[in-house]
């Protein structure tokens, strides 16, 4: 199955009359997405990746007159192959391949603005399974490309009008084995990242890299800080995920006992490409993957007065504690790009999704878990509280993520506007899907990025409460599917 991820109904519109796909596309600022292998067109093939990648090299050269691209990836065992098929393609268009190899998503970002790039590829399905991969596209600044970029690279695509270079044109073709070290040394001269008082700490810290690019980026970042006691699982960068890659708790069993028995400080996990991050606390608790921002944002309100920013699906208590430090907060739709664009209109020095997702742009507008372990080290390290004390200063609030799974010819807005006028009488907000609003809770429906369902999000102070909301949400939605 190849999902093509588009950017706004016009592209579902599009592809489906040129039928470029079998099935559905989804609305997406997260690239090109599929499982490996399968039929043209229809999955990840040799041919689409190919296809892809000489849209892209032909956005950026109406974009840009830059001739360099950098390219990277996560550890799962189609990365490769993948990156050969790029590299090949960029260097036939001409351009210049900067390839830092495995690596992570924000390390990527970083070096198209290092390297003077026209823009960048980013090899992974994040917190997909190993089976599927994908292209994230970036623009010289480093950042994912534009609903509009988007839509102007997918008709690129649909004319398939490419032309590729002469021989005595060809792009080069250079490995960059400094990336890592450029990322983590941005991230040490950071004010706010406390190197010394981190050292002095001697905090005892468990990692769970799931066999991915965090086995290799976390233990350099930990060394550079002076952490010297380290625990580190699921770290052999093999690209065999050790388990489910979302960094959610019934994923991370191992890494909850691991930092129990050990008696550690903290535990922490990433994604395959090392954009999210999940705390655990010195008791094996589970510090809540929404509330990693949280504590972030927290942190950096302590040093410096801005608003936030996060998405709609995200929980309330970054509003809370944004307001507790006299600040505002702001919701954007889904999606790193969105959240990205409402910052920098609002001036916002902190940002991010609840999926564990810190953005800092004093570093760079991308989601970045190595930054986020530095900052909250900094965090234990200056105000001298476990874990488990910084967790109890945020109010809980209960969510549920459920989902739904579309099928091919599904009319989502048509559904998501009769849910809304059903329940017309309550709080909405449209911008992505529909976001119900009440006095201590919230359920919001929208169609996934990267995968074919429809995500079903609810939060209310009270467990029982929330699972009740949600599944009477999801009991309406599947009515109207059927």
């Amino acid at each position: 199955m190849l999902i093509i991820i588009a950017q706004n109904s016009y592209f579902c519109q599009l592809f489906s009359k040129n039928k470029k796909i079998l099935l559905s596309l989804i609305k997406s600022i997260s690239g090109i997405r599929g499982e490996i292998g399968g039929q043209v067109s229809e999955n990840l093939t040799p041919i689409d990746i190919v296809h892809f990648t000489a849209a892209f090299c032909d956005w950026c050269k109406q974009n840009s007159t830059k001739k360099n691209i950098v390219i990277g990836r996560d550890a799962r065992i189609s990365g490769k192959m993948v990156s050969n098929l790029v590299c090949g393609c960029l260097v036939a268009q001409g351009f210049n391949v900067i390839d830092v190899g495995l690596s992570t998503t924000p390390t990527v970002e970083i070096m198209v603005t290092e390297s003077d790039a026209a823009g960048g590829i980013i090899l992974t399905a994040s917190h997909n399974p190993e089976n599927w991969n994908a292209l994230k596209l970036l623009n010289e600044k480093g950042e994912f490309i534009s609903a509009n970029a988007g839509k102007t690279l997918l008709k690129i695509a649909a004319e398939a009008k490419y032309n590729f270079v002469t021989e005595a044109k060809l792009g080069s073709y250079t490995k960059n084995k400094t990336a890592l070290q450029i990322h983590i040394d941005k991230i040490l001269k950071l004010p706010y990242v406390k190197q010394s008082l981190i050292a002095k700490s001697n905090f005892k810290v468990v990692y769970d890299g799931i066999n991915s690019t965090g086995g290799l980026a976390i233990p350099m970042l930990l060394e550079k800080l002076g952490v010297k006691n380290v625990i580190g699982i699921n770290d052999d960068v093999s690209g065999k995920f050790a388990h489910t890659p979302e960094p959610l708790p019934k994923n991370i069993t191992e890494l909850l006992e691991v930092t129990k028995n050990e008696q550690a400080d903290v535990g922490f996990v990433v994604d395959p490409d090392v954009d999210r991050l999940a705390f655990v606390d010195e008791n094996g608790n589970y510090f809540g993957e929404e509330y990693t921002l949280v504590a972030i944002a927290d942190y950096i309100m302590q040093k410096t007065k801005t608003p936030s920013v996060s998405n709609l699906s995200s929980s309330k208590a970054l509003k809370d504690i944004s307001e507790k430090h006299g600040n505002s907060h702001f919701a954007s739709a889904v999606g790193e790009v969105n959240v990205v664009e409402k910052m920098k209109a609002v001036g916002a020095k902190i940002g991010g999704e609840g999926n564990g997702g810190i953005i800092l742009p004093e570093l760079h507008y991308g989601r970045d878990a190595l930054v986020g372990i530095a900052l909250f080290l900094s965090f234990m390290a200056e105000s001298k509280m476990k874990v488990s004390e910084i967790r109890s200063k945020y109010i809980t609030y209960f969510m549920v993520k459920e989902k739904a799974q579309l099928t091919a010819g599904l009319n989502l807005d048509k559904i998501l506007n009769e849910i809304s006028e059903k329940h017309k009488h309550i709080k909405q907000n449209k911008i992505d899907g529909v976001k119900f609003k009440f006095e201590n809770s919230w359920v919001h429906l929208r169609k996934s990025n990267t995968e074919p369902i429809i995500r079903i999000y609810a939060e209310h102070t009270s467990k029982e409460a929330c699972n009740e909301l949600a599944q009477k949400f999801k009991t309406e939605l599947l009515d109207l599917i059927k």
